[in-house]
């Protein structure tokens, strides 16, 4: 399958992270979601700590909103928290509620150790840098789910609305926006050739970094830890 036309930087930062990223897209949980054999608690203990972590993950989107500096920026991050809040975070919770997991419940989940590790990580990065560190923290989330959508559509599974959630043209849409925002961003500061930077080559490790904290997530999902 082609890579998804992210936009420049998510195509630099992919390559740079390598096996980091190939371990996150092409981690065992995905595959098992994909051909229908993942344990359904597995999942179901996937779903309710991704949904303590898009908690966190849209304050970090309200973050980016903060730290923008031109309208189209803010726009385009509240954007993408209307997203996390009105459509991917619903999702969670009529999955859940088909298990008997009622919302309230969902929203009083422990939180992971994992969940932890991954989440701060991303609100250290936009506490401490400007838009691009969390940007390049956020990205792997937001644009790896697309790519791993878009290789999984058409399954036929148990975990078809998770998968269509993600292939579905609404989400897809929402992937390439970010990565021009992400393009925009990285040429607005760094100029126009952003990639030769010394600066781009550091976000490329934060990129790569918040890969190894998704494959970790994954991994939680078998082992089932708090």
């Amino acid at each position: 399958m082609l890579t998804p036309d992210y936009g420049r930087s998510f195509s630099l930062w992919r390559t740079a992270a390598g096996a980091h990223w190939l371990d996150y897209v092409e981690h065992r949980f995905v595959r098992e979601l994909g051909r229908g054999t993942l344990p359904p608690e597995s999942f179901l203990h996937y779903l309710q700590q991704d949904y303590v972590f898009l908690i966190h993950f849209s304050r970090a989107w309200a973050l980016a909103a903060a730290k923008s500096d031109t309208l189209a920026e803010m726009g385009l991050a509240a954007s993408t928290l209307h997203a996390l809040v009105h459509h991917e975070m619903p999702m969670h919770v009529r999955l859940c509620e088909a298990q008997g997991i009622s919302q309230p419940t969902l929203e009083n989940t422990p939180e992971a150790t994992a969940n932890m590790a991954y989440t701060r990580y991303v609100l250290e990065a936009g506490y401490s840098g400007d838009l691009l560190d969390l940007l390049a923290a956020l990205a792997p989330c937001v644009l790896g789910y697309g790519e791993i959508g878009q290789r999984l559509q058409g399954s036929d599974t148990p975990y078809r609305e998770w998968i269509d959630t993600y292939a579905h043209p609404e989400y897809q849409s929402v992937c390439q926006q970010v990565g021009q925002l992400i393009d925009d961003a990285a040429t607005r500061r760094l100029g126009a050739d952003f990639a030769q930077t010394p600066r781009f080559a550091q976000l490329s490790q934060r990129f790569a970094n918040a890969c190894r904290l998704e494959t970790a997530f994954w991994e939680m999902a078998y082992t089932r830890s708090v």
